[in-house]
């Protein structure tokens, strides 16, 4: 994602749809809904739904998430572009997760097989 600090985090997520989608492979079995509740400017409640080889942002909470994760804005910024993963945001008290640590961790590890 080029420039991902001079987007706003609804075109984050516009983009992180598109860019997931062209390469469904890594989560063409996963059937799992992420919600994100982003704090500071820009903030907001996001879910990102894999399901049937596809990946669908929602822009509000809509399903019932399986885990949950929130942070800041500018630390989920920095979380898409890899300069600070799950775990250590974790340890940090910059992420908190809800419900499956596991599943966070799977989520880490299927972004970074990205150019977000």
């Amino acid at each position: 994602m080029s420039k991902l600090n001079e987007k706003t985090v609804k075109e984050i997520w516009e983009e992180v749809e598109i860019v997931l989608n062209a390469n469904p492979v890594p989560f063409q079995d996963m059937n799992i809904v992420y919600q994100f509740e982003l704090s500071g400017d820009d903030g907001g409640t996001y879910q990102l739904a894999f399901s049937g080889g596809s990946a669908k942002v929602l822009y509000e909470a809509v399903e019932e998430p399986q885990c949950t994760l929130k942070m800041k804005v500018s630390d989920f910024r920095k979380f898409l572009q890899g300069s600070i993963n799950s775990t250590t945001a974790f340890m940090m008290g910059k992420l908190k997760i809800e419900g499956s640590i596991g599943q966070a961790l799977k989520l880490d590890k299927l972004l970074g097989q990205y150019e977000l």
